[in-house]
């Protein structure tokens, strides 16, 4: 069994806790420190020291892609920001903050008969 748990009676060997970096030693049948939460795999360091390289060459693999993400959104960002204000301004709103109509507009009739 490749998957354990904290709190589960193990035997003899090297386990690996991913989340926190940390590698226990067994040297007998005993008990896994941490909760039931926590999850061990028993690997071997050769194991582990392979995985390496793999794990590296798919990131310098991936690195192009996730550049062109990240190149990709950030222009997509600019444009649609640009293209937001540009239709901002261009629809009115008719809302006049420096002018304050307290008595309500006057309309040319009302005037003349008063």
């Amino acid at each position: 069994m490749l998957k354990h748990r904290g709190e589960e009676k193990a035997g003899k060997g090297t386990y690996w806790n991913f989340s926190k970096g940390e590698r226990i030693q067994l040297k007998g049948d005993d008990v896994l420190p941490g909760s039931k939460e926590t999850t061990y795999y028993k690997l071997s360091p050769l194991t582990i020291l392979m995985f390496g390289p793999i794990f590296g060459l798919a990131y310098a693999a991936f690195l192009p892609f996730i550049g062109i993400a990240v190149i990709t959104k950030v222009v997509g960002q600019k444009v649609l920001n640009g293209a937001a204000k540009v239709v901002g301004d261009t629809i009115p709103l008719g809302w006049r903050p420096n002018e304050a109509y307290l008595e309500g507009k006057r309309e040319k009739g009302k005037r003349e008969k008063k």
